[in-house]
């Protein structure tokens, strides 16, 4: 028995030596990233556009947690990612401000509109200006839908109702249904109620199950809309993967980058806009 713990112990200290040598390789080589992104760049299919691109180019693998800009921030500060990619510029600042992000680069750019129902009870169609918009809607109190998830749109959303002096989600009344869910489950419950919708235009594209919508207002400069990239500070999170992490960034606002974001189209349609800077500051 003593001789046989004397083989074994013998043949364990010559075979996990080597064993250890091809684990460390297999750690050095894992180079993947976690990004938290808002839903519209994971519902529009940019990120099924970009991402294998950008894979076979660098060799870094990319998962993407889409959620609301407010609940990708959070995942942010908590340290469940390595960058994030999102679309409300003054939370995006604040974050940066608090420490949680090192810079903010603004990658591209799109527009929200309003969508609803053909027959437009509230009137809207072709007006130009959104809050006069919004106040039509609240008069007529013709249904809308609200993501309610304090997502980039969600934050639009109640800025524009801000803007035209009113508070719907405090007014009470069934015509404002807030959901607390994504923009595509926001459009898939405005198709079935027959309801309006503040959207952004990238996801109303690539949305199949329109029903009877139709976009109804549009070009007002108040629905313009900005996407900022981050990378977490790994002075609050040390696990962060700082420079997998920066290689994304870059690639994304170089011209190769911009170039394959402009590049993406739905029926011939442009659905994001690259506008980073030139040099990095």
């Amino acid at each position: 028995m003593i001789h046989r713990r004397r083989v074994l112990a013998a043949l364990l200290a010559a075979v996990l030596p080597a064993f250890a040598g091809l684990a460390a390789p297999a750690a050095a080589q894992d180079k993947s990233i976690t990004v938290a992104s808002t839903t519209s760049t994971e519902d529009s299919g940019l990120f099924g556009h970009i991402l294998p691109i950008f894979e076979k180019e660098t060799g870094i693998a990319v998962k993407v947690v889409a959620q609301g800009t407010g609940q990708a921030l959070e995942t942010a500060r908590r340290g469940d990612a390595d960058v994030v990619f999102v679309h409300a510029k003054a939370q995006e600042e604040a974050f940066v401000a608090e420490g949680f992000g090192v810079e903010r680069f603004d990658v591209m750019y799109n527009d929200f509109v309003i969508v609803g129902p053909a027959s437009d009870p509230a009137g809207i169609a072709g007006t130009a200006n959104a809050t006069a918009a919004l106040k039509r809607i609240d008069e007529a109190k013709a249904p809308f839908v609200s993501r309610g998830d304090k997502s980039g749109t969600h934050t639009a959303e109640l800025r524009l109702w801000k803007e035209a002096g009113l508070d719907p989600a405090s007014e009470g009344g069934d015509w404002y249904r807030s959901i607390g869910q994504g923009m595509g489950a926001a459009l898939n419950t405005a198709s079935a109620m027959n309801a309006y919708v503040l959207a952004d235009r990238a996801t109303w594209l690539s949305f199949k199950n329109r029903g009877d919508l139709k976009v109804l207002v549009e070009g007002d400069k108040r629905l313009f809309n900005q996407y900022g990239v981050i990378l977490v500070n790994p002075a609050k999170h040390p696990h962060v993967k700082a420079d997998l992490g920066q290689s994304f960034i870059d690639w994304l606002i170089s011209p190769e980058g911009q170039t394959t974001i402009a590049d993406y189209r739905i029926d011939g349609q442009q659905l994001f806009f690259p506008n980073a800077p030139e040099k990095r500051t």
